[in-house]
């Protein structure tokens, strides 16, 4: 055996040992997003108008550490928090459900104050009728109806607190919580209480009015009680929140996303099946289609998902980014793999040519694998473009699905060219491949004008994209989901079919009105509600109620400000427009002709703007995996376009006398089986996560899939005509 052969053998062994080690076990090397096993994604906003310019310097950073306080207090495993931008904090809680206990716990300002309570009856009477004393304020008592008036200047703060617990007090052993000042905090607190025995001193926190007993006598210990008809979880929230620290500066939820644990189950499992049914259908086409050769091929795609594995347990291992597997990251997992065949039919294809034009099979193994070499690096790498800026700007879930892809991506680059190539030479070293390798051909060449009706196809793809845009734009927010729009979505699971007029009902009762319902074909025992104001709680428990006997379950809950929502929306548009310019300069420089990069993003633009208008006309909503899936068709369209272009340049040297219009035509032809091959094997993927998937890939699905069906007709009939299309008497043009 030749040692070039055994060095790569080895080198390969190598790769798949390391992988092996860092893939297993998977559940200590790769976390499961909060999709997958359910939590809260929060998105908070720290207001920073509210404070002074000097406090805005550090303000986030101790907000953050508070936060991270209190989560740990709170007792979440593995959560995330961390800053974003300027003045957003993201944290994100794991196995965490009770969406209003934990957003009362993380976002509560937790600002104690100690106010004396004005006793002096003709101020108390001012106030009372509307013209309050300059220095002082009027409060009512929470959970009552008792009104006081507090001196505006706080006595003490809760800067001296070092310790607040529940205890229990009184003839019914009520739950109170206990308050602890430090020495400074104790003194003055002595101070005070010796000073105004027989006055009220009224607790305060956020702005509220606790509770305001009599000072009875002098406390020289620094210690109070805070009251308040608690149950024992509110007291020991409060206590909580008061033990370590007030937050600096108010806050609010700019963004919410609350998975139940029972969709994260069932998106695992739709998910997987999903990926396994995608992944026999390309096994069975390739070993039928490609024979021996399509059999080495799933060979390849299997180690491909253990490469991919490997680098998933790398990642926090070696580089300590945290490997999150999250639901899109199984689609974009299942997606890898149908564009890691892309390489093996570019290779394949190769292969039959150079077998057909009378090479032996070692140099038609060879010449195959050179050939197709550039075509796969330049597909791959624009692919990689795409998902790096879903990286950039995404967030959550579709982050996983960006590192999964480009993961992919990077596998099938080892295992297309290096792996199946060894296997190969292996094959032929130990003579069990000699002179042949018998695939199926179900297309021949071509021999059609494909760019003499460019006219024709670039006026009923103008049509498509108009009409598309017309309902697009018709349709206004309606058009968006809670992403870009804002708003709240909340899903529901129900023993059996609920009735919908029952529900219509409720929401109306809640003043809800304008609130929209759907139900899932595959499963109407889920119902999504779609509100403007976040009236989660009363809609559960009036739900509850309505359908005692149904076992309601909270699935998830989605919220979304106008504020974020325009955030996201900036982002995806930048994302789109960044990703069609990297794709633009690459291309550029790798064809050194700007004609086919420009030719080459229109086509793109063209699918994109085609699938936006299927999903207008469909009534399909916008939302960030749509987004993802938008970034997907523009990496991966432009794939089948390249695949031309390397046949344009290769043709281009050996045609000299062409035009290049002939010269298109002649590489658009030749191509034509490898284009609709690639992509079909890519549907195949497609089309099983939008039968399998479940409800929230569907969308994602149904857009790669009128994506990528017009990414093989932009390839043939936009992309490669527009070459032309700025150059003058193109039939004596030379590249």
């Amino acid at each position: 055996m030749k040692k070039r052969i055994i060095y790569k053998l080895i080198f390969i062994l190598l790769v798949l040992g390391i992988c092996i080690y860092f893939a297993f076990p998977l559940n200590r090397r790769i976390n499961l997003g909060l999709d997958l096993k359910g939590g809260i994604h929060l998105l908070l906003k720290v207001d920073t108008k509210s404070i002074s310019d000097f406090a805005k310097i550090d303000v986030v950073e101790r907000a953050l550490e508070v936060i991270r306080n209190r989560v740990d207090e709170f007792g979440v495993r593995e959560p995330y928090i961390q800053r974003q931008g300027e003045d957003e904090i993201v944290v994100q809680l794991p196995g965490v459900t009770d969406r209003e206990r934990a957003i009362e716990i993380i976002g509560r300002t937790a600002l104690l104050e100690f106010k004396l309570v004005c006793s002096e009856p003709e101020k108390i009477k001012q106030a009372l009728q509307g013209n309050v004393p300059e220095g002082y304020e009027l409060k009512t008592v929470h959970d009552t109806e008792e009104q006081l008036l507090l001196e505006k200047e706080p006595v003490l703060t809760g800067d001296t607190l070092v310790d607040a617990m529940v205890r229990f007090q009184g003839e019914f052993n009520e739950p109170v919580v206990g308050l602890k000042f430090n020495s400074e905090g104790a003194k003055k607190f002595s101070k005070i209480t010796s000073e105004n025995i027989g006055k009220r001193l009224a607790i305060v926190l956020d702005g509220k009015v606790q509770s305001a007993p009599n000072i009875k006598e002098h406390i020289p210990y620094g210690e109070a009680v805070i009251t308040g008809r608690f149950d024992i979880e509110e007291a020991r929230d409060l206590a909580l929140v008061l033990r370590v620290g007030a937050l600096p500066a108010p806050m609010w939820v700019e963004e919410e996303r609350t998975i139940g644990p029972l969709l994260g189950q069932d998106s695992i499992r739709k998910g997987i099946k999903a990926s396994i049914v995608g992944s026999i259908l390309i096994f069975i086409f390739m070993a039928f289609y490609y024979l021996s050769a399509g059999i080495i091929a799933d060979f390849a795609l299997i180690l491909n998902l253990l490469i991919i594995l490997g680098i998933l347990g790398m990642l926090p291992a070696l580089f300590g980014i945290s490997a999150t597997l999250t639901l899109p990251g199984i689609a974009g997992m299942a997606l890898s793999l149908g564009m890691a065949v892309d390489a093996n039919v570019l290779i394949n294809e190769r292969i039959k040519e150079e077998l057909a034009g009378g090479r032996s099979l070692r140099s038609a193994i060879a010449n195959g694998y050179n050939k197709a070499f550039s075509a796969i690096f330049d597909s791959n790498v624009t692919t990689i473009i795409a998902s790096a800026l879903l990286f950039i700007f995404g967030t959550g879930p579709i982050r996983g699905f960006a590192v999964t892809l480009t993961t992919g991506l990077i596998a099938s680059l080892f295992t297309a060219v290096i792996v199946t190539r060894t296997i190969f030479e292996l094959l032929i070293e130990f003579g069990l491949l000699k002179n042949s390798l018998p695939m199926l051909r179900f297309i021949k060449e071509a021999r059609l004008d494909f760019i003499g009706k460019r006219r024709i196809f670039y006026i009923l793809s103008l049509l498509v994209i108009i009409f598309g845009l017309i309902v697009y734009f018709k349709r206004g927010k309606q058009a968006y989901g809670i992403d870009f729009a804002g708003g709240q979505l909340q899903e529901y699971s129900f023993k059996s079919t609920p009735d919908i007029d029952k529900v219509r009902n409720i929401l109306k009762e809640l003043n809800l009105a304008d609130a929209s319902l759907q139900q899932f074909k595959d499963n109407p025992r889920v119902l999504l509600i779609r509100t403007v104001e976040d009236k989660n709680q009363l809609i559960t428990q009036k739900l509850k109620e309505v359908f005692p006997d149904e076992d309601i379950q909270i699935l998830r809950v989605e919220r979304v400000g106008p504020v974020a929502g325009r955030h996201l929306k900036v982002k995806a548009v930048k994302a789109i427009l960044w990703s069609l310019l990297g794709i633009l300069i690459y291309v550029a420089l790798r064809f050194k002709h700007l004609n086919f990069a420009v030719a080459g993003v229109i086509a793109l633009f063209h699918d994109v703007l085609v699938a936006l208008g299927f999903m207008a006309i469909t009534g399909r909503q916008i939302d960030l995996l749509t987004i993802t899936a938008f970034l997907t068709i523009a990496g991966y369209s432009i794939n089948d376009t390249i695949v031309i272009y390397d046949r344009v340049r290769e043709n281009s040297q050996l045609l000299r006398k062409y035009s290049l219009y002939n010269l298109i035509n002649l590489s658009v032809n030749q191509t034509l089986s490898r284009t609709l091959l690639t992509s079909l094997v890519t549907l195949l993927v497609v089309i099983a996560i939008l039968f399998y998937g479940g409800e929230v890939l569907n969308n994602f699905a149904f857009c790669l899939l009128i994506g990528f069906i017009s990414g093989v007709y932009s390839t043939i009939y936009i992309a490669s005509p527009l070459v032309l299309a700025w150059q003058h008497k193109s039939k004596n043009i030379r590249l």
